[in-house]
């Protein structure tokens, strides 16, 4: 708890849980030969990412996700339990788990290629919120990856959970995460899917791709979004409150909005005002981007 707020509300994360395979070249690739690389292999998933950094600023965090019977979703638990996530896992028998090669460029940006595994059937059946045995009060917050409703196998799963939080008398939170998917599927259909959200969560290329700023205040509550090394921006119908960002050296763009997303939540869902969660997020996702990888130390 901080001074002067109220206790922190718990929250559950909805996402995909994984293993990343991160790849930063010696210098340009030399396609249909060899380039020698520096490469590590780490945890991620975005579920599993916003989850870890959430536990590591000590909220109270569940991560509700699906993984495979194999030693990937063995480690992967036991990674995300020894950083204090409480881990509702399904385990697929049949398909592994999620496994996502990132190529990082000179500048530190990335490009994925991602297998999302097991994370492709997450089901109705595998979301139960009420089950995860939260306290009424003070009343958690549910935060769902857009990975989850972008997959065709996932989506009824994603919407269920948002179905469900909403009856609780949760609120909720989406980060769309990533424009390509936005226009393969369809800003109508997406901004269908998240409509009533208390937060959504855009960087600046979703934001272009959903329309602007205004079109999704049409569907969401209020919006919070990322522009990178020019901070982040916080706009509803009684607020429009925006943070500078530090500078920092871009080690490994993976995975800093879903730290944003957790330093943010974190701050707000403990009572913190919207410039200083704001900041708290900025904090949070410039730390991921000066580190490889997508967790927290």
């Amino acid at each position: 708890m901080t001074a002067g707020h109220g206790p922190t509300r718990p929250v559950v994360v909805v996402g995909d849980v994984g293993l990343d395979v991160i790849t930063r070249p010696s210098g340009d690739i030399r396609w249909h030969s060899d380039t020698p690389s520096a490469v590590a292999l780490v945890p991620g998933g975005a579920g599993g990412n916003s989850a870890s950094w959430l536990a590591g600023l000590e909220a109270e965090v569940t991560l509700v996700a699906r993984v495979g019977d194999d030693a990937a979703g063995t480690a992967c638990r036991g990674e995300l339990e020894a950083a204090g996530v409480t881990c509702a896992f399904a385990v697929d028998p049949a398909l592994p788990t999620c496994m996502v090669v990132i190529l990082l460029d000179a500048h530190g940006d990335r490009t994925m290629f991602p297998d999302r595994g097991a994370n492709r059937a997450f089901s109705v059946a595998d979301v139960d919120l009420a089950s995860l045995g939260l306290p009424l009060d003070p009343r958690p917050h549910l935060h769902l990856s857009g990975y989850v409703l972008f997959d065709a196998g996932s989506r009824a799963a994603g919407l269920e959970s948002l179905r469900q939080a909403r009856e609780l008398g949760w609120t909720t939170s989406v980060d769309p995460q990533s424009p390509a998917l936005i226009e393969r599927e369809g800003v109508s259909a997406f901004l269908s899917w998240v409509s009533g959200v208390d937060l959504l969560l855009p960087n600046e290329n979703e934001v272009v791709a959903l329309g602007g700023l205004a079109a999704v205040l049409d569907h969401a509550r209020e919006v919070v979004a990322t522009y990178g090394a020019a901070g982040a921006r916080w706009v509803g119908a009684d607020v429009d409150e925006s943070a500078e960002a530090p500078f920092v050296d871009n080690v490994d763009a993976t995975g800093c909005g879903d730290a944003f997303n957790a330093g943010l939540l974190s701050a707000w869902l403990r009572g913190e005002d919207r410039s200083s969660a704001l900041r708290a997020g900025v904090a949070a996702g410039s730390a991921a981007a000066a580190r490889v990888g997508a967790r927290p130390r």
